[in-house]
């Protein structure tokens, strides 16, 4: 990876621009246009390299709720459920696991009420009998941050 790539993606993983033009701002601090700025985020996120560029907001603060749910879904379902599940935008992850309960997401949503009444939805709409409900009660946040460094000082 080139370092101009390591450089935009330190800036963007914890302090992406709240600016009419991200590109341009994240271009100056690297020496770059905004157009080429773009073009590598552009082309780190098709290679993978970037999974997701989005807000994470604390659901608490903002007088929301959420839970982390789990459900048994046949295997040869798990794609077409996942799906089902993947229509709401209140869900904000949703992943297969190695276990009896091998569907997980996450759900946050303005009330219980609100949760409840998905959870039901999807019951409904995917032909499941329950969807494990297992609401936060403490909230940890592991903040992560990657330092990109260049290849000199990344073998020194």
């Amino acid at each position: 990876m080139e370092q101009l790539d390591r450089d935009i993606l330190n800036i963007i993983q914890t302090g992406f621009p709240v600016d009419a033009h991200p590109y341009a701002v994240i271009g100056k601090q690297v020496g770059l246009s905004e157009e080429e700025t773009y073009k590598r985020v552009t082309d780190m996120k098709e290679r993978e390299v970037i999974r997701r560029i989005g807000a994470t907001f604390d659901s608490r603060k903002l007088h929301y709720t959420s839970t982390l749910c789990a459900a048994k879904v046949p295997q040869e379902r798990i794609e077409e459920i996942a799906a089902i599940v993947g229509v709401y935008p209140e869900v904000t992850h949703n992943y297969e696991r190695k276990h009896v309960y091998n569907l997980w997401f996450t759900l946050i949503a303005e009330s219980t009420d609100r949760i409840e009444q998905i959870l039901s939805e999807i019951c409904e709409k995917a032909g499941l009998d329950e969807i494990r409900n297992m609401p936060a009660i403490k909230m940890f946040k592991i903040k992560v941050d990657f330092k990109f460094k260049d290849k000199k000082e990344a073998t020194s």
